[in-house]
């Protein structure tokens, strides 16, 4: 260990006593009677020493004021070098930013409220590609664009006399907006497993609804299918009573409003016990006189007690 080192972890003696230097800096920063009690010293470095004071600021529970102080080399001056107010072990602090977009939650949303979605949101994947790419014989091509620019005439369907405007070349992107189909993006197939598992996890086989239902909503009339690779595994259901009306149900999911409930098997039950009413069984009306526990004796006088 270098000498350096070892006078840095000892607070120098000059700074540390200049306590009133660093009160006074700490109050000047401060509001009055803000300042507390002195709460330590720490070295930060050779002849650089920090004073801490408390904090009596109701809104800064904890907190500290922090006075630095320093002396040059073979001066006896202490000069203020800064003055902070910074948390101590346990004071009260604001919890760790989280970005919004971490924050939100399902019915967070509410009217008016904007949720705006990134550029590269893996979610999502172009609903197109090529827009200023057509195919090379179609007449919006770029060969046809240099064969209309030479001969100085457009392609259209009639006459430009005819027209209710002037022609202009047309687009991919135009002939998608005027057919009613173009979406700048799609759902990618990383959003599809999201929604799946989300869907799964709300009205899915493992919920206690579906594992005390008595049928599949496979089989299930109030299941209103849907197109796509989702409708293999998820359907809307219909039936008012049932507790995942109006939501997208898993094929595997059950409840106890399944259409076929009423007219489905009943369960097996046991057979009632069978009583044979064809054999009698004999049964004395009088005990027989040698069925008790004491022998029969002809003197009751000298009979033993507890003869039956």
């Amino acid at each position: 260990m270098s000498a350096a080192t070892t006078r840095s972890r000892t607070p120098d003696r000059l700074c540390a006593e200049a306590v009133d230097l660093a009160r006074s800096a700490a109050e000047e920063a401060a509001a009055p009677g803000v300042v507390g009690e002195h709460a330590g010293v720490v070295s930060e470095g050779d002849r650089v020493v920090t004073h801490f004071f408390e904090c009596k600021e109701l809104a800064y529970r904890g907190w500290r004021w922090a006075v630095t102080v320093a002396r040059a080399s073979r001066a006896k001056v202490v000069t203020l070098d800064e003055v902070v107010l910074l948390p101590g072990p346990d004071a009260l602090l604001a919890p760790e930013w989280v970005p919004w977009s971490e924050r939100l939650r399902p019915g967070d949303m509410g009217p008016g409220d904007l949720l705006p979605t990134d550029a590269d949101d893996l979610r999502l994947e172009p609903g197109y590609t090529g827009v200023d790419e057509p195919g090379p014989n179609a007449p919006v091509s770029d060969e046809m664009a240099e064969l209309v620019d030479a001969e100085d005439a457009e392609v259209t369907g009639g006459t430009p006399a005819n027209l209710p405007m002037a022609p202009s070349r047309g687009s991919i992107a135009a002939i998608a907006d005027e057919l009613g189909l173009r979406r700048a993006r799609v759902l990618s197939r990383y959003g599809l497993h999201l929604a799946a598992d989300r869907w799964e996890e709300a009205f899915g086989p493992k919920t206690p609804m579906a594992q005390a239902a008595p049928a599949t909503c496979a089989t299930c009339a109030f299941l209103i299918p849907i197109g796509g690779s989702l409708g293999q595994a998820f359907g809307i259901c219909a039936n008012e009573f049932s507790p995942a009306d109006g939501h997208v149900v898993s094929l595997t999911y059950g409840c106890g409003g399944h259409s076929e409930a009423a007219v489905m098997p009943k369960p097996l039950r046991p057979a009632q016990p069978v009583v044979d009413e064809t054999r009698v069984d004999p049964f004395p009306l009088r005990p027989s006189p040698d069925s008790g526990s004491v022998p029969a004796t002809t003197d009751e006088d000298s009979a033993e007690l507890g003869h039956s």
